[in-house]
């Protein structure tokens, strides 16, 4: 599937509806440039399990944790790891079986401790400022 918005709030809109058809255990992963919008979806799918927490990227925390709605929501940002292995050792098994949504952004730093039913989400910038092409593999529209 692939989708076009034309500012962040369009993207936020985008997260908010395809969160809704998220199951308990859900990883996502998150691929793009610096400043395409991966934290913008993020915050629309807080909002969308109803979170009322403000979201921002977890870049110098690693995973900021998200509760209050219908599912928690963990928000890890990749960006400062080199391998999959750090990501076992700051409790990745953990968060997984507290049946959130993992949200990953820099998600090709771990692909290799991914599961097969990721689903992944790759956001662009298109052809204006504020265009993003969003494209979205492993999930049923």
């Amino acid at each position: 599937m692939e989708r076009y918005t034309n500012s962040a709030q369009e993207t936020e809109a985008l997260g908010q509806e395809l969160v809704q058809k998220m199951a308990p255990g859900t990883v996502i992963a998150f691929s793009g440039d610096l400043g395409a919008g991966k934290t913008a979806f993020v915050r629309g799918m807080a909002r969308g399990l109803g979170i009322p927490a403000r979201v921002t990227s977890p870049t110098f925390t690693i995973v900021n944790e998200y509760e209050g709605g219908r599912l928690p929501l963990f928000h890890f940002d990749m960006y400062r790891l080199h391998s999959s292995e750090e990501l076992f050792d700051i409790g990745w098994e953990d968060f997984l079986a507290r049946g959130g949504i993992c949200a990953v952004e820099w998600s090709e730093n771990i692909l290799d401790a991914l599961e097969p039913d990721t689903i992944y989400i790759d956001i662009r910038r298109g052809e204006g400022d504020d265009q993003r092409i969003i494209t979205v593999k492993g999930m049923d529209e």
